[in-house]
C-alpha cells in the first residue's frame, strides 16, 4: 500500500532499506486501490479537523447538536465506489466532570460507551445503516487506519444491522498499548426474565470477562450506578367520578347517568367559558443512585428491592403539552383565539352603516356564508337568558383589581355589557353577522325592560355614573337609574299629588321648617335673629360622557353675563333656592348668597360673633345689578324641600334617549367598545387565577394590562381601522402567551401545592424556556428547542412528589404485568439505565505492561451500559484490550 502521508508527516518504519525510503518520497495514486484512496480522503479530513481544534471548528460554522448545549458537530460527505458516506465528528465546547454522564446534556453515544468526543460514519441512505457485515467491518477498518495515521485517539462508530436494533460497532486507539472496542445491540421484544432484574444483568456483565459461570461467586469489584425514570399515570377522571357517584347516590332503575365528565380546570375562573387542555400532561421523576461498588450478584437483589426514597437524588420534569409552543391558528382555543376573531369582525365593521345591514341574507355572498354563519334562534334565546340572568352565584374568587385595569375604557367584568361581550366571543365564530344578530336581540331585551319598568340585570344600583367605563356601560347605568325612578314615580304619583296640594296651602301661614340638614356655624339670618340652616339639596343631574361634552359645547356657545351656561344650571339653582327657603322660612335673598356664594357678599367692618347683629355688608356688584338672573329665580322659586321637588333628572326623556342610542349605534362604534371590554374582561377573568403568587407570572400579568392600556387607548375615536387591526392582532398574540403561561402556572400550582418551592422553581424553569417564544429576542423567529430542564427535589419534598404517583386503580392493574423491581407506589419505572464498570491498575494483572508506566494509574477495562424496560433492552459494551 502506498503511503497516504505528506512529505513532512510520513511515518518511517524500523528496518526499511534505502530503496523503500526512496519510493516513499512521492505519493503514487496511480497504483493505489479505491479503498486506499478512500482511507486517504478520511485521513485528510481528520487531519484538518485535528489541526483546527474545537474553537476554530466552532468559528468555521460547526453546528450545535439539537437539545445539547455543550455538543457541536461537523460533517463531511465522502464517496467510495457507488456509495456515499457521511462522516460526523462530535466534540464538546468544554470538558465535563468525571461522573456527569447522567446529565441531560449527555449524548446517547457518550452515555452508552463512556466517551467524550467521537466519530460516526454511515452511508447516506434512508436508514443510514450498513446492513452488510463485511461492508461495516471494512468501513470501520478504514476509519481506524486513517485515525491511526493521524495519531488521533477519537473513538469511531459504524451503525450496523436493522435500524430498529440501534446496533453499533466501534474502535478506539488509546496509544501504542491499548485499544478499546465497542459493541451495542438491542432486544426489542421477549426480553428474558433473567435480564429483567438487576441480578441477571450483573451476571451478564460478569460473563464478558469471567471465564466460566463457576467463577461468578468470586468477589469481583464492580462499580454500579443506576438511573430510574418514572412517569405519572394519566388522571382517571371517569374512575373518580364513578367512585363519587357510587358513594353519594344510586342511579334510579329507569334513570340514566348523565353527569358530565369532570375536567381538571372545572374550578378555574375560565371554566365558565371554555375548558383548557391541561398543559402539564404528567411528570417524569428521575431517581439516581450514585456510583457504588458491589462484589456479589446477591447485592443487586437488595438494590432492586430498595425504596426509591433511598436514591441519592430526585429530579422532576413536567411533561408539557405540545400546544403550549405551537402558534398555529386553531391549535390553542382560549380567550386569545376568540379575541383574534373579534378583531377580524372589527376590521369588517366599517363596511355598513347599520347593524341590520349585516343580518340580511342578501348582504352575504354565497362564498363567505360558511365563515359568517349564525347559530339557530334556539341558541340565541339560550344566550339571551344567560346574559339577562340576574341570579348569578357568588364567586369563590377574590376580586383582583390591577392597577392598570382602570386605564382600560371597558365595562366592569360583572356588568351587563361585559357579559354580552364575553358571550359574543363564543357565539358562532364571533363574526360580524353573528354579533349583529346578538346585539339586535340584546337591545330588544333592553327596550322590553325599559317599557315594562323591569330592573336591568347585572347592573348594580348606584346614584352615580362611572365615567371611566365605556359609553355603552354608562348608558346602561343611566337607564338602570331611570327605570328605578320611573317605578318610583308610578308608585307615588297619586300620593305625591295630594301631598303637594296640602303643602302649598299650609306652607306660607305656618312657616314650617322642612328639609334641614343642620345649622350653619356662626351665621344668622339677616331679617330675624335666627340660626341659618343647611338645606338638603338634590344631587347634580347624572350625565354620561357624551352629555358632559354637549354641556361643555353649550357653555362655550351660550354663555351669559351671569355665568350661566344653559337651562340645566338654572334648574339646579332654582332647586337649591327652593330647598333653602324650605329650611329657612324667614330667609332673604342675601342669606342665600351668604351661604351659596360667599364671594358675592362684601362684609363691612369687623363683626365679633353675634354682638353686631344684623350683619353689616352688601351684595357684590354683579348681584346688585338691575335684572339680575339670580334674584329673578329667587323670587319665582317656591319654598319646597327636596322630597317635594321635581327631580332634576327627567327619567322618561333620558331613558328614551338611552334606548334610542343603543338602537341606532353604528357598527364601528359598537365594535370599538366591544374590543376594549372583551380584552379587559378576559384579562380580569384570567387575573382571578390562583397560581401560588409566582412573581414572574404577576409581573407578566401587570405588563399585559399596561400593554392593553397603551394599545386600546388609541382605539377611541380612531377612524383608521386598518392600522389599529394590526396592533390589535399583535396584542392578541401577547395575550395568548400570557394566557398559556397562566394556565401552566395554575396547573403546576395545584399539582405541587404541597411543595411550593418546587412549584416555583419548575415554573421559573419553564418561564425562562418560554421567554424567547414571547418575542423578546430574535430566537422567537425559529423556536424548535424542547423543554428538558429538570428540577432537583429536596428531601422534604419527596413525599409530596411521590403523592403524584397514585396507586394503580383496578382499571389500570390489568393493563400491565409488573415484571421489574424498584416500584414507586406500585408503579415500575418506564426506563431503567445502568452502568457497570471494572477498573484495574496498569501495573497489575493482564493489563500490566513489560515497561513500568505509572503504578497508580487505573484503566476502565470493561464497561456496560444497559437501558430498557420489561419489553425492551439495549446493551452497549466497551472492552479495553492490550495489543
Amino acid at each position: 500500500m502506498a503511503s497516504t502521508s505528506s512529505k513532512h508527516t510520513k511515518h518511517r518504519r524500523i528496518g526499511e532499506d534505502d530503496e523503500e525510503e526512496e519510493l516513499e518520497r512521492f505519493d503514487d495514486f496511480t497504483i493505489a486501490s479505491s479503498w486506499e484512496r478512500f482511507i486517504s480522503e478520511i485521513e485528510a479530513i481528520c487531519r484538518q479537523w485535528l489541526a483546527d481544534g474545537p474553537k476554530n471548528l466552532m468559528h468555521k460554522g460547526a453546528e450545535s447538536v439539537l437539545s445539547f448545549e455543550n455538543l457541536c458537530m461537523v460533517k463531511h460527505e465522502l464517496k467510495h465506489g457507488k456509495r456515499v458516506y457521511s462522516m460526523e465528528y462530535h466534540f464538546m465546547k468544554s470538558a465535563k466532570g468525571k461522573y456527569s454522564y447522567w446529565d441531560d446534556d449527555t449524548h446517547s453515544t457518550q452515555l452508552s460507551f463512556g466517551v467524550d468526543e467521537f466519530l460516526i460514519i454511515a452511508p447516506l441512505s434512508a436508514s443510514g445503516v450498513v446492513l452488510d457485515d463485511p461492508e461495516s467491518t471494512k468501513l470501520l477498518s478504514s476509519v481506524a487506519i486513517a485515525l491511526s495515521n493521524c495519531g488521533s485517539n477519537w473513538p469511531a462508530f459504524v451503525p450496523v444491522h436493522d435500524p430498529s436494533r440501534k446496533a453499533y460497532i466501534g474502535i478506539q486507539n488509546m496509544g501504542t498499548v491499548f485499544t478499546r472496542r465497542f459493541e451495542a445491540d438491542r432486544i426489542g421484544s421477549q426480553v428474558p426474565i433473567r435480564l429483567m432484574h438487576l441480578e441477571g444483568l450483573h451476571e451478564l456483565f460478569l460473563s464478558k470477562f469471567v471465564l466460566s459461570s463457576t467463577d461468578f461467586p468470586a468477589k469481583v469489584k464492580v462499580n454500579f450506578s443506576m438511573k430510574l425514570t418514572y412517569r405519572t399515570p394519566e388522571h382517571d377522571y371517569d374512575h373518580e367520578e364513578t367512585l363519587d357517584s357510587e358513594a353519594t347516590e344510586s342511579i334510579p332503575e329507569n334513570g340514566v347517568a348523565s353527569q358530565p365528565r369532570k375536567q381538571w380546570d372545572d374550578d378555574c375562573p375560565w371554566a365558565e367559558w371554555y375548558s383548557a387542555e391541561d398543559p402539564v400532561k404528567g411528570f417524569e421523576l428521575t431517581a439516581i443512585w450514585g456510583e457504588k461498588m458491589f462484589e456479589e450478584s446477591l447485592e443487586m437483589a437488595e438494590v432492586e428491592n430498595a425504596s426509591s426514597f433511598d436514591a441519592d437524588s430526585w429530579l422532576l420534569h413536567p411533561v408539557v403539552s405540545p400546544y403550549m409552543v405551537d402558534d398555529s391558528i386553531g391549535k390553542f382555543v382560549g380567550f386569545a383565539s376568540q379575541l383574534h376573531l373579534l378583531v377580524n369582525a372589527f376590521e369588517s365593521a366599517g363596511e355598513a352603516q347599520f347593524l341590520e345591514d349585516y343580518v340580511a341574507d342578501n348582504s352575504v355572498p354565497d362564498s363567505s356564508k360558511s365563515s359568517v354563519a349564525v347559530p339557530p334562534p334556539s341558541v340565541v334565546d339560550r344566550v339571551m337568558k344567560d346574559i339577562f340572568n340576574d341570579e348569578v352565584g357568588k364567586s369563590n374568587y377574590v376580586e383582583a383589581e390591577s392597577k392598570f385595569g382602570r386605564a382600560l375604557k371597558g365595562a366592569p367584568l360583572d356588568s351587563l355589557f361585559a357579559q354580552f361581550c364575553l358571550h359574543a366571543l363564543w357565539f358562532g365564530n364571533c363574526n360580524i353577522r353573528a354579533i349583529a344578530v346578538l346585539w339586535i336581540d340584546f337591545v330588544r331585551e333592553i327596550r322590553w325592560c325599559w317599557e315594562e319598568s323591569e330592573q336591568l340585570p347585572r347592573m348594580k344600583s348606584s346614584s352615580s355614573i362611572d365615567l371611566s367605563a365605556c359609553l355603552i356601560h354608562q348608558k346602561l347605568q343611566m337607564l338602570a337609574i331611570c327605570i328605578e325612578r320611573k317605578k318610583s314615580l308610578n308608585h307615588e304619583k297619586d300620593t305625591n299629588h295630594a301631598h303637594k296640594e296640602g303643602t302649598s296651602n299650609s306652607m306660607a301661614p305656618n312657616k314650617i321648617r322642612k328639609g334641614s340638614a343642620g345649622i350653619v356655624p356662626s351665621l344668622m339670618l339677616i331679617n330675624t335673629f335666627q340660626e341659618m340652616h343647611i338645606p338638603c339639596t338634590q344631587d347634580a343631574p347624572l350625565m354620561t360622557e357624551d352629555m358632559h361634552e354637549e354641556r361643555l359645547h353649550a357653555a362655550e356657545a351660550f354663555g351669559s353675563a351671569a355665568g350661566l351656561s344653559g337651562q340645566l344650571e338654572r334648574d339646579i339653582l332654582a332647586s337649591d333656592m327652593s330647598a333653602f327657603k324650605a329650611a329657612n322660612p324667614d330667609a332673604a335673598f342675601e342669606d342665600f348668597i351668604r351661604w351659596h356664594s360667599p364671594g358675592d357678599w362684601v362684609s363691612e367692618g369687623n363683626v365679633d360673633g353675634n354682638s353686631a347683629w344684623p350683619p353689616k355688608g352688601r351684595l357684590s356688584q354683579r348681584m346688585s345689578e338691575h335684572g339680575n338672573m339670580w334674584r329673578k329665580i329667587w323670587n319665582d322659586a317656591p319654598a319646597l324641600p327636596v322630597s317635594e321637588q321635581k327631580s332634576l333628572l327627567d327619567s322618561i326623556r333620558e331613558g328614551e334617549k338611552v334606548v334610542h342610542y343603543l338602537e341606532t349605534l353604528r357598527p364601528q362604534q359598537l365594535l370599538e367598545q366591544m374590543v376594549c371590554t372583551a380584552f379587559k374582561s378576559s384579562a380580569d377573568i384570567l387575573n382571578k387565577t390562583t397560581y401560588g403568587g409566582f412573581k414572574l407570572m404577576k409581573t407578566k400579568t401587570d405588563q399585559l394590562y399596561a400593554t392593553m392600556a397603551s394599545t386600546l387607548k388609541s382605539l377611541q375615536g380612531n377612524s383608521d381601522t386598518s392600522d389599529m387591526a394590526g396592533d390589535l392582532k399583535r396584542l392578541c398574540q401577547v395575550f395568548e402567551h400570557i394566557e398559556k403561561l397562566l394556565i401552566f402556572a395554575a396547573s403546576i400550582h395545584r399539582k405541587l401545592i404541597d411543595a411550593p418551592r418546587l412549584a416555583q422553581s419548575v415554573f421559573t424553569d419553564y418561564f425562562n424556556y418560554y421567554l424567547p417564544k414571547m418575542g423578546t429576542s430574535l430566537e422567537s423567529i425559529c423556536y424548535e428547542k424542547e423543554f428538558t430542564t429538570k428540577e432537583k427535589v429536596g428531601m422534604l419534598e419527596r413525599e409530596a412528589v411521590s403523592s403524584l404517583f397514585r396507586p394503580p386503580t383496578a382499571n389500570q392493574s390489568w393493563r400491565k404485568v409488573l415484571s421489574m423491581g424498584n416500584l414507586l407506589n406500585g408503579h415500575e419505572p418506564i426506563q431503567r439505565e445502568i452502568v457497570f464498570s471494572v477498573l484495574e491498575k496498569l501495573s497489575n494483572g493482564h493489563y500490566s505492561s513489560p515497561t513500568p508506566l505509572c503504578t497508580d494509574e487505573q484503566i476502565e477495562t470493561h464497561r456496560m451500559y444497559i437501558s430498557g424496560t420489561s419489553n425492551d433492552l439495549w446493551v452497549a459494551l466497551s472492552v479495553t484490550s492490550w495489543d
